[in-house]
């Protein structure tokens, strides 16, 4: 497995892969056990400047490849990945510190993104629409947007750089894509390596490994890409959302969450200790859809407590290449070091710790904590680790406002007897997805997928995709003679 790291540690531009030509290296680290994975010296802007405009090259020919050309190398590319799932799972628990329960979840999703990208090749669709002038037709087409830049996060990089690389190929268009610094195998080259071996042509897809102390805004600013596709924190997305809007580009947000699990008075209360559990606690907690809050009904709070310490206390921390692992280290110390500050804080405010995780290195074990003033940010914040927070509600008005009090808007679940009653909470409360008698984290291929208020711009999968990444362009033709007023 070294060797896979050793041999994907480099930039991948124009159908050729290379070292960048940055001062410096970055080190690829295992979480769990700091062993080094990879040194990549990283791409300077005029690397970015060569994969933009090796992509802007190539795409031309690329779009106009007839799509079912397009779609067989997005087949192959599906197939590659099934025959190396072993390999790829492997790099994930490397990597990211993943679990295999993670890995195996993550390829899954994966190969999912990969068979609705296969057939969006052929989803785009023209469109005649009458004209009030005489003699004239009035075509509108569904074309690429061109090139795309693709920055993808660290916590599902594999997925999570596929599901936009991968319709966005489909469509036509070229892309660069940018992992994350954490996860530049997983989330860069090994996407690129898959989509080479599927026989795409060299150029329409390019990985630059970089960090934005070399950068800069270079990758968000550069003229040739059209679309900026984002998936990180609400902040780091903020400053997205205004590059690309001062240079007249489009940009898709998938953001940070605060998402709650709401447990109303008629809940299975066993089941809703499972889906609360998975939902705060899997990949430790390093999700945007995960239940930061749990929200239970004070009439089952005391029962639900009871159950959900104790299964949370049941879960095994420790070296994520151990199959019994539940909860495996985060992605670094700044996160780590982050989660014990968020601990220490909300007991400095008054809350109690039903669950005090101790920190060794990177592996923060589960915290479940209960008390916290109802004024307290950290109830308003995103948590990303394994730290729950517990609050009682009294009746179905009470548990909407606070669900509600949060900038964020992403997902959210609720636990009720009545499906119909559950249907109703989740009209009320304001977020993109709403789950009932389910768990907070769910991606489909073919469901909008995106978030409210601080939680995003845009929709991803489905036929949204055909928004995110291609434009219509209206081409009329005049049959007869228009007349003209001078």
């Amino acid at each position: 497995m070294s060797s896979y790291f050793t041999d994907l540690a480099q930039q991948y531009i124009d159908g050729e892969w290379r070292p960048g030509s940055g001062a410096w290296d970055l080190i690829d680290l295992n979480p769990y056990d700091d062993e080094k994975l990879a040194s990549i010296t990283i791409a300077t802007v005029d690397e970015v400047d060569q994969a933009y405009r090796a992509a802007a090259r190539a795409q031309k020919e690329w779009a106009a490849t007839n799509p079912y050309a397009r779609r067989a190398v997005l087949e192959k590319a599906l197939r590659l990945v099934e025959e190396r799932e072993e390999e790829i799972s492997e790099a994930i628990v490397a990597e990211l510190g993943g679990t295999r329960v993670k890995a195996a979840f993550e390829l899954h999703l994966a190969k999912e993104f990969l068979r609705e990208a296969v057939h969006l090749a052929l989803r785009p669709e023209g469109r005649i629409i009458p004209s009030p002038v005489d003699g004239k037709e009035n075509r509108v087409y569904r074309v690429p947007v061109g090139v795309v830049g693709v920055i993808s996060p660290f916590n599902f990089p594999f997925l999570l750089s596929l599901k936009s690389v991968a319709p966005a190929l489909a469509l036509g268009n070229g892309v660069v894509l940018k992992p994350h610094q954490d996860t530049p195998v997983v989330g860069g080259s090994l996407v690129a390596k898959i989509f080479e071996d599927a026989g795409l042509p060299a150029g329409v897809l390019n990985v630059v490994i970089t960090d934005i102390a070399e950068i800069g805004d270079a990758f968000l600013e550069h003229p040739v890409p059209k679309i900026i596709s984002f998936t990180g924190s609400d902040e780091v997305g903020r400053h997205v959302a205004t590059v690309c809007a001062s240079h007249f580009k489009r940009s898709v947000l998938e953001l940070g969450g605060n998402s709650a699990l709401v447990v109303l008075d008629d809940a299975d209360l066993d089941y809703a200790v499972d889906a609360a559990v998975f939902s705060r606690y899997v990949h430790q907690g390093q999700v945007c859809m995960a239940a930061n809050r749990v929200l239970v009904d004070s009439s089952v709070a005391e029962e639900f407590t009871g159950k959900f310490v104790a299964k949370v206390k049941s879960l095994k921390a420790g070296d994520p290449r151990d199959p019994e692992t539940v909860i495996g280290p985060v992605i670094n110390s700044r996160q780590a070091d982050a989660l014990s500050g968020v601990v220490t804080q909300a007991l400095a405010e008054g809350a109690t710790a039903l669950v005090h995780g101790s920190r060794t290195d990177n592996l923060v074990e589960p915290s479940v904590l209960t008390g916290l003033p109802a004024d307290s940010a950290l109830l308003r914040q995103e948590v990303f680790g394994p730290v729950a927070f517990l609050v009682p509600f009294d009746g179905e008005e009470e548990a909407v406002r606070i669900v509600n009090d949060t900038p964020y808007g992403l997902s959210g679940a609720v636990h009720t007897g009545d499906i119909e009653r559950g249907v109703h909470f989740a009209q009320r409360i304001d977020t993109g997805m709403f789950h009932v008698n389910d768990g907070t984290v769910h991606d489909e291929p073919i469901v909008p997928f995106g978030g409210e208020k601080h939680s995003g711009i845009g929709r991803l999968n489905g036929d949204t995709m055909l928004d995110a990444f291609t434009t219509v362009k209206w081409i009329s033709v005049q049959h007869g003679r228009s007349g003209f007023p001078f």
